[in-house]
């Protein structure tokens, strides 16, 4: 729009304008820098790109709402609740002593069970060695624990205790396991040396001694004896070398001998 023939900008016709006189505008084309590129991206594309990129915006937004809804299903509701608490592996400890140890809350929600700490409170229970907790969809908890096995049976009184082969007491017995070798020790557990170094000559026994053992004698880590069959013995001495001791005992075993003293397995003595 203009005024006569005079040609003047904004600028200029606000700058010479009387006061009271008339306002006079004219359109001018706006420069790229006026709209924002997003928005002249938008406006370019077709009725069927916008259509395009309106459905993936949905499609996100769903995701995120059907994500919340699964998430408040699961961690939220009764839906996936614990109905049952399954036991494997166990026969020393019944199902019902694992359940208890385990204290799993019947209806918690299932994403919600902290499988570590049920881990360990059945860890500790003596007569298991490893324990594994699992979630079995959509109901149950799955204990999976595997018990300790029987290195030795130690005389205690009239009856017998049963220790692994860390030297772990878990069990008694009235009479002695015949699977079992007898180990005598004055008190067996996993922090006595005498224990560990007994344990440690019997795991290196041949099959030809094992077949003749009596019993394994440990008064004290330095003078561990086996007792044979015929009244033989085997002068051990403590748990160093024991390898060696051992194929140096199974050779001699074959002479018409009483004792044989390995306890220096590069001088060995008979008699």
């Amino acid at each position: 729009m203009t005024e006569g023939d005079g040609r003047h900008d904004a600028g200029s016709a606000s700058a010479t304008r009387e006061p009271g006189a008339p306002r006079h505008w004219r359109l001018v084309r706006a420069g790229r820098d006026a709209v924002s590129p997003s928005t002249r991206q938008y406006g370019a594309r077709s009725p069927r790109g916008r259509r395009r990129l309106a459905i993936r915006w949905l499609a996100v937004v769903s995701g995120v709402v059907v994500a919340g809804i699964c998430a408040w299903l699961v961690y939220g509701t009764s839906l996936f609740a614990v109905a049952e608490v399954r036991v494997q592996g166990v026969r020393l400890l019944s199902g019902g002593e694992v359940r208890q140890a385990a204290a799993v809350r019947e209806g918690a929600p299932l994403a919600r069970v902290d499988t570590d700490e049920i881990g360990r409170r059945v860890g500790r229970l003596v007569p298991v060695e490893r324990v594994v907790v699992e979630r079995d969809w959509p109901h149950a908890v799955v204990i999976r624990v595997t018990e300790r096995t029987g290195m030795a049976a130690v005389p205690s009184g009239k009856s017998f205790v049963i220790v692994d082969r860390f030297g772990v007491v878990f069990d008694a017995r009235s009479r002695r396991p015949r699977n079992l070798p007898v180990v005598e020790l004055a008190e067996p557990g996993p922090e006595d040396v005498t224990t560990r170094d007994a344990l440690r000559v019997l795991a290196s026994l041949t099959d030809e001694l094992r077949v003749v053992l009596v019993k394994v004698s440990a008064p004290s880590p330095t003078r561990i004896t086996l007792r044979l069959t015929k009244g033989r013995t085997v002068v051990w001495g403590d748990a160093e070398q024991s390898r060696k001791k051992a194929e140096v005992a199974t050779v001699l075993l074959k002479r018409p001998v009483k004792v044989i003293d390995v306890s220096a397995p590069n001088v060995v003595t008979t008699r």
